[in-house]
């Protein structure tokens, strides 16, 4: 019997960046919506650069999540 040898799936490169979103924003805002914006913001970045460098894409995220908080506290 061969065994099918499953590769390593690749290290997420936004993982880091989640962490201190989720962190960062946890008073204001679910896990869920964090990654949301993350995918949003690398979608984003990928469109209108090119490239989704996790610079770029915590940059756009973090101002997603302010933006959201802000609506939020308007709310009331």
């Amino acid at each position: 019997m061969s065994e099918r040898i499953i590769p390593d799936p690749e290290p997420d490169p936004y993982e880091d960046v989640s962490a201190a979103l989720r962190d960062e924003f946890s008073e204001v805002h679910p896990a869920t919506t964090v990654t949301r914006c993350i995918e949003a913001a690398h979608y984003g970045a990928l469109e209108v650069t090119g490239h989704a460098h996790p610079g770029l894409v915590e940059r756009i995220a973090r101002k997603h999540l302010e933006v959201l908080a802000l609506v939020a506290s308007e709310r009331g």
